[in-house]
């Protein structure tokens, strides 16, 4: 039927095709809270580049397409960061993002020693609260960021086994 899609690490060549990307996934998350001006919808491409260089970012790619997309650091304490987690829309629920997002926290464990793993959406988003949960994410906190806009956090702690 066709190609397989492969998961690996982003490339600068890569930066415009994920800012598309990000731009495409993130209208609906836009659109639910009435806020354009979320900073995965300004974010510049210098800015990507930036970030490609400097910390992890992964991409799922069918054949030289980029569908998908996730970030993450670790801090000082151990903590990953993961963000702008982003699949295409015609490839969404056929497991990509949750694909992505395991690849992503294996990768922080085994090359930057993340314990646990953090991460961040908005209240309203009940399809990623739904993946978060099912794999493994709990609820810590929640920010009011505007009078529309919860951020709500959720973390999980990364396998010993890993992070040894």
């Amino acid at each position: 039927m066709g190609m397989s899609v492969t998961i690996g690490n982003a490339t600068g060549q890569d930066a415009e095709q994920i800012l598309k990307l990000q731009y495409l996934c993130y209208q609906s998350e836009a659109e639910l809270y009435g806020d354009y001006s979320l900073e995965p919808l300004t974010q510049t491409l210098d800015a990507l580049r930036e970030e490609i260089d400097s910390t992890c970012v992964l991409v799922a790619r069918l054949g030289p397409e980029v569908v998908g997309s996730v970030r993450g650091r670790v801090d000082a304490d151990g903590t990953a960061e993961i963000a702008h987690l982003i699949v295409h829309p015609r490839m969404q629920r056929h497991g990509l993002g949750g694909r992505l997002l395991a690849a992503v926290e294996e990768r922080l464990t085994a090359e930057r020693a993340a314990a646990r793993y953090r991460l961040f959406t908005g209240h309203r988003s009940a399809g990623n609260l739904r993946l978060y949960r099912r794999l493994g994410y709990a609820q810590v906190a929640t920010e009011e960021v505007s009078r529309h806009l919860r951020r709500v956090t959720l973390e999980k702690e990364a396998p010993r086994s890993l992070a040894a």
